[in-house]
């Protein structure tokens, strides 16, 4: 049994006529009998009663014919679907993403505007920090992510610089005497400081760092937390300071001041990365309209 049989059959079975079928068909009226009784010699039972005036689909035939009839329009709906997902119209797809750049700014602005243009892609979005997510894509888990990028990207990974950040310090607001309107490192010398564990973000921690100790700061770390949420509730319990990421500026804490630095800088570069040769088009896609989004705000920076 062939596909073109169950065509051939459920166009008899809608006309009950073989010639108005073979006509709809652009077949002969003999070759079209001939199918029709092939299928029938296959299945092994009669699925038209044959009369003097024409054919008449019988009860087995008219259950053939729902079936096939759902048969065809899975194939059909099977078909348009798959072209769909092969032009990034539908299909699924897996991003990471830091915390941090989901608050406001291009993450969450893309991430609405791709869930308006593209409904049938699905998006499962996986928190995860820069070492995590690059070891997920590396294992083709993940098919990109938001990161901070420190060093460059090994192959197959490519990426699109998105903004770029840089930190400042966070003091217990309770502590605000102790400074003036910006920071240098040798206000810090002495103060109790909390940061984040270098298994965390090794690239990262290495530079601040080295850009504390250039500026003549060896911070005196009392605690560590996780990441920079955590670290930032032991700052507003007063437990000590700590220099974090600018961008946290767009979440103010009641309990928090944030200092601009004068002598220490650590860039801290906001990328999207994917891998360079992948086979999900429904990714093109994201990165299509990603590419916008950096455009357009690059358009109105100047």
């Amino acid at each position: 049994m062939e596909l073109r049989h169950l065509r051939y059959f459920l166009a008899i079975a809608q006309t009950e006529n073989v010639r108005l079928a073979a006509e709809h068909l652009h077949v002969t009226q003999p070759a079209l009998s001939r199918q029709l009784k092939d299928l029938e010699d296959e299945l092994g039972m009669r699925l038209f009663e044959r009369l003097p005036r024409g054919i008449h689909l019988n009860a087995a035939g008219k259950a053939y014919a729902r079936e096939v009839q759902r048969i065809l329009a899975d194939l059909d709906s099977a078909g348009e679907r798959t072209r769909r997902i092969a032009a990034g119209e539908a299909g699924r797809i897996r991003l990471g993403f830091l915390e941090i750049a989901a608050w406001r700014g291009i993450m969450p602005d893309v991430i609405s505007a791709f869930s308006t243009a593209c409904p049938d892609i699905g998006m499962e979005l996986i928190a995860g920090n820069t070492p995590q997510q690059l070891e997920m894509m590396l294992a083709d888990t993940l098919d990109g992510g938001f990161i901070y990028l420190f060093n460059p990207l090994e192959d197959p990974l490519t990426g699109l610089a998105l903004r770029r950040d840089n930190v400042v310090l966070a003091a217990p607001s309770a502590w605000g005497h102790r400074f003036a309107e910006s920071v240098a490192a040798r206000d810090l010398k002495g103060m109790p400081y909390i940061g984040f564990p270098r298994a965390g973000y090794p690239a990262y921690f290495d530079q601040l760092l080295s850009a504390c100790r250039a500026a003549g700061f060896s911070p005196d770390f009392v605690q560590t937390a996780r990441d920079e949420g955590a670290v930032l509730s032991l700052v507003s319990a007063g437990i000590g300071v700590a220099i974090v990421n600018s961008f946290n500026l767009s979440r103010p804490l009641p309990q928090v001041d944030y200092l601009p630095l004068t002598d220490i800088s650590v860039p801290l570069p906001l990328y999207f990365v994917w891998r360079r040769r992948h086979l999900n088009p429904a990714l093109d896609r994201f990165v299509e309209l990603l590419a916008q989004h950096v455009a357009e705000d690059a358009g109105k920076r100047h």
